[in-house]
């Protein structure tokens, strides 16, 4: 049976809760100009699937204002705390049994949240079950298979490639597809949603960029899970550590693609 527990699950928490910071400062503009793009305005319903540290859905409270809502909905919201607009609500759930009401939401938002579940489509489909028609779902996720290393010295750039085929190998023995962000297109369009838009953002990070920092702290984070794979050894995550921080690297990490569409009426 594939294992199903989230790939950070057992990350320590600080080091968890910086690295979604960094994701955070490293995303949200992108993540905020795409959920305006829907007509994200004052008085809108909005479901946050897996908020992480949370700017995303205080960003969202802000702007729907008190006659607005945001519901935020994840399995362990343990870096959410309260919430602390009145017009923003947690729910301790997995979005797949969540109790949430059906056709209520006008806008539906997730980041880097289907990579991690195997059976994604169930997510998707509860996730269109709460739109009210009419209403916008905005789903971001990684491809990895876009990843590779481009300017740096041999060792380094073949540690690279060994750690893009550690993290194919981990997410593939746990069921999940680690190229899941080039298909999410076509799972809307297959679910008849409207004015489909996507966003491939493939670019190089050189290194200590953002991007490349976030990398270098899931490798650390997850050293065990990389190392389990057989595929990577000590001296190659070092290597890849190294190579995330040297300013004259630079590599496609992965690719985050962004996909909007409005369901029917």
């Amino acid at each position: 049976m594939a294992q199903s527990e989230y790939v950070f699950q057992r990350a320590e928490d600080q080091r968890e809760l910086d690295r979604l910071r960094m994701i955070e400062r490293e995303f949200d503009p992108a993540s905020r100009k795409r959920l305006l793009a829907t007509g994200l305005q004052a008085g809108w319903r909005c479901l946050e699937v897996g908020p992480g540290a949370g700017s995303i859905m205080t960003w969202m409270g802000e702007v729907v204002g008190p006659t607005g809502q945001v519901v935020a909905v994840d399995l362990d919201p343990k870096f959410l705390g309260e919430a602390g607009q009145s017009n923003m609500k947690i729910v301790r759930a997995d979005i797949r049994t969540a109790q949430l009401p059906e056709q209520s939401f006008d806008l539906v938002h997730a980041r880097y949240v289907l990579i991690h579940i195997p059976d994604y489509e169930a997510a998707l489909n509860r996730m269109l079950d709460c739109l009210k028609p009419d209403g916008w779902l905005v789903l971001e996720e990684p491809d990895f298979s876009a990843s590779h290393g481009m300017t740096g010295s041999e060792a380094q750039l073949n540690a690279v490639q060994k750690v893009n085929d550690a993290i194919h190998v981990m997410y593939e023995r746990r069921g999940m597809d680690y190229a899941l962000g080039c298909k999410v297109q076509g799972l809307l369009q297959a679910r008849g949603l409207q004015f489909l838009t996507m966003e491939n953002d493939g670019s190089p990070s050189v290194g200590g960029s953002g991007l490349a920092t976030i990398m270098k702290m899931s490798a650390t984070q997850l050293r065990e899970k990389y190392l389990a794979t057989g595929v990577v050894s000590d001296e190659d995550l070092e290597q890849y550590c190294r190579f995330a921080e040297n300013p004259h690297s630079s590599a496609i990490y992965y690719a985050t693609i962004r996909v909007s569409g409005r369901k029917g009426s």
